[in-house]
């Protein structure tokens, strides 16, 4: 068995502090593999949160009462509430791997519904992401270590955590299919590296082995845009920051951002912020 936890000031006492919107108490993992059974067992539950992610195999969870036996496999995420009966158990033929936090504050409730976790949901799958368990060993180490400003870091990370969780769960919602997720992903890392070349959609979209219909509809799914307004949102953006920040002429500004025509980059910067280049980077010197 493998165990690594880290307590706040040292103490394995759970607590109630409402002095701060969120606390993080403690957080730890256990990978079991020779051990036969590690069994919890909390029939008045803890005065704090606790949040339990399977990042591999599977565990035994007894929700309400010691006879619902609910198995739960990796990719999923349990959610125990303050003063919630608490019964699991892992077993090592079953290779669980699992990750835990515990957390209080004056604004859990809200900061959970705000990250889409909803105040009926107890157990809901997530994926398996070596992002969760990065944050959870970052979070462990921090506990350990106290350095300067941890406390605050370690509300961070959860944050990050949460961030992880609602994108997760958004995207559950909206595409389903792992297949076009990745496509999407890959999509739009593509265009933020060749933004300022000649991108053509169609052209794009065979060398996926996509429709160009099918790709633009699932593509304005994924970021609430077409590719070619996705595009052209960070030209300007990216404009927008040499004005402020470079001495380029609007010319030059605007080959670097993917317009050989100076003429047409500034109709459209215009058209996208209300001001010509030239009338922005005045502006910029007047405030």
């Amino acid at each position: 068995m493998y165990i690594n936890s880290g307590y706040l000031n040292k103490s394995l006492l759970d607590f109630k502090d409402k002095s701060k919107p969120l606390i993080i108490g403690s957080c730890g993992t256990y990978h079991l593999y020779t051990h036969t059974k590690l069994p919890t067992y909390r029939p008045r539950g803890r005065i704090d949160y606790q949040l339990l992610y399977v990042s591999a195999g599977s565990a035994h969870f007894h929700f309400g009462n010691e006879d619902n036996d609910t198995i739960v496999t990796a990719g999923n995420m349990v959610l125990y509430r303050p003063k919630e009966f608490q019964k699991y158990e892992y077993y090592a033929a079953e290779q669980p791997e699992v990750y835990w936090v515990h957390f209080t504050g004056n604004d859990v409730t809200n900061i959970l519904r705000r990250y889409g976790i909803k105040d009926d949901m107890r157990v809901f799958y997530v994926g398996t992401s070596l992002e969760y368990e990065r944050i959870f060993k970052r979070m462990i180490i921090e506990l350990q270590r106290c350095q300067l400003d941890y406390k605050e870091m370690l509300t961070m990370l959860l944050h990050h955590l949460f961030i992880a969780i609602h994108r997760q769960l958004t995207k559950e919602h909206k595409l389903k299919n792992d297949y076009l997720d990745t496509e999407m992903d890959i999509a739009s890392q593509y265009f933020n590296d060749n933004y300022n070349k000649d991108i053509r959609i169609e052209d794009y979209a065979a060398s996926r082995g996509m429709s160009v219909s099918w790709f633009i509809r699932n593509f304005k799914q994924y970021t609430g845009m077409s590719p070619m307004q996705y595009i052209l949102s960070i030209r300007i953006t990216n404009a927008q920051l040499l004005l402020e920040t470079t001495t380029y002429t609007v010319t030059e500004i605007a080959h670097i951002v993917g317009y050989d025509n100076p003429l047409y980059f500034s109709r459209i910067f215009h058209k996208q912020k209300g001001f010509s280049p030239s009338e922005y980077r005045k502006s910029l010197k007047n405030r």
